[in-house]
């Protein structure tokens, strides 16, 4: 029995970067069953300026209105936002307007996918800069969509390249708040979220390694002394709700240990320990995930560039893995649902 294609919505990411080139591409290289079943949410002349860069145009059906969505038209439809003139933005600068574009258009792919009307959504880059300035209110797109569809379990931004997954513990904060930051609960959720995560994205008793926070995780206890006392314990925890969960180990090995396959996923405990492994291994080929929202949501880990827009040179294989990586979750949900 054949399996129906999810229905996924595409969100055109900060227009001041690379997000409309890669939309255009992204249409090009999808399959025709993957594009009959997409939803584009952007504004038309944003995505006119995509195709200018690429040369290339994918038709779509063009919608003025919500209501006007059919899951089962048999070919790509573009819900046209009217809420940016390319003419009035300037590429490669963080602009307001384009800050405020993402938050419309992404509200409105929040909105379609919490009522049910798409499965999930993949949205290219966007500039966290240009969503402050628009008024944003919180720390990223992340705590604004888990704010607007009322989560309040934890939520925690995954990245993903080549079967290796990278969880975090503290995201967004300085460096110095890390330490005090953690405690024994707080790394068991980042767990136990990693463990949810990867089930749903089609996992069999994901393997999950924790990393240590102090070089050569403390030493014993000679320069550091939280593997002790929190890290450990909450791994000893976490391992008591049946989840295959180690560590603590020093970071400087743990991602030659995912890499090698021992392990599915690493907890970091703050962001760039994660992040510099995994974009390292391949930066023009990763996803980020929005973990712990009801719905599957993915972008390419790579940003806006805005140093390279215009040229027709931004790599689409990460926009592609984002779609794919939506896919693969939605249709775990279906058939979980089932």
């Amino acid at each position: 029995m054949t399996t129906l294609q999810p229905f996924i919505g595409l969100v055109q990411g900060d227009a001041c970067g690379i997000g409309p080139e890669l939309l255009s591409k992204l249409l090009q290289k999808l399959k025709a069953a993957e594009r009959n079943r997409v939803l584009v949410i952007s504004d038309q002349r944003i995505m006119t300026a995509g195709n200018a860069v690429t040369g290339q145009e994918t038709p779509c059906k063009r919608l003025s209105e919500p209501t006007e969505i059919d899951r089962e038209c048999g070919q790509p439809q573009l819900l046209d936002v009217r809420c940016l003139d390319p003419a009035s933005i300037v590429p490669g600068t963080v602009s307001v307007d384009a800050g405020r574009a993402v938050l419309e258009t992404f509200g409105l792919a929040i909105d379609l996918a919490q009522s049910g009307v798409i499965e999930g959504i993949c949205f290219m880059p966007f500039n966290k800069a240009a969503m402050h300035l628009a008024g944003i209110g919180v720390a990223d797109e992340l705590t604004w969509a888990k704010e607007r569809l009322g989560v309040s379990g934890r939520a925690s931004e995954f990245n993903v390249i080549s079967g290796m997954w990278n969880a975090r513990v503290t995201s967004h904060i300085p460096l110095k708040d890390v330490a005090e930051t953690l405690n024994i609960d707080v790394i068991v959720e980042a767990i136990v979220l990693a463990n949810q995560t990867l089930t749903r994205a089609g996992y069999n008793n994901p393997r999950i390694a924790v990393a240590a926070l102090n070089p050569h995780a403390g030493d014993g206890g000679a320069i550091g002394t939280e593997e002790i006392d929190i890290i450990a314990p909450a791994v000893a925890k976490a391992k008591l709700q049946n989840i295959k969960v180690d560590g603590p180990f020093p970071s400087d090995t743990l991602y030659l240990k995912v890499r090698d396959g021992q392990f599915d996923c690493a907890v970091s405990m703050y962001h760039d320990q994660g992040q510099i492994a995994i974009k390292l291994l391949g930066f023009d080929q990763g996803v980020s995930v929005l973990a712990g929202l009801p719905m599957p949501i993915a972008t390419p880990a790579h940003g806006t560039a805005f140093d390279i827009v215009g040229t027709n040179n931004a790599n689409v294989s990460a926009a592609l893995n984002a779609f794919r990586m939506v896919t693969a979750m939605a249709q775990e949900r279906n058939h979980r649902h089932a």
